[in-house]
């Protein structure tokens, strides 16, 4: 039986009061993640930059927006890690139409 799956966005925030080796490894872990459980299409880093607000005092981050399919379970998983991971500042998931 063939695997239903869904074409979904995630972007997340990495503070960047983490050492830069600290940052690179978390978000590696979360690509990681990814690709174990869905097909990656695309991986954008958009680097350090400002945060519209500021969130428990920290005013940079670092971006990342992945693409991506998966099983219809996993972005609840994703976004359950997300919350319990130190050095996350945000993320969103959203389905997108196909």
């Amino acid at each position: 039986m063939e695997k239903i799956t869904s074409k979904y966005e995630t972007i997340f925030v990495v503070s960047a009061e983490l050492e830069e080796e600290a940052a690179t490894a978390l978000i590696t872990k979360f690509k990681d993640m990814i690709a174990a459980n869905g097909t990656v299409e695309k991986v954008e880093d958009w680097g350090k930059r400002k945060l519209a607000y500021p969130i428990d005092d920290v005013t940079d981050g670092y971006y990342t927006l992945v693409n991506y399919s998966a099983a219809h379970a996993f972005p609840a998983e994703l976004e359950r890690v997300f919350n319990i991971t130190d050095g996350i500042l945000r993320s969103l998931t959203v389905k997108v139409e196909e």
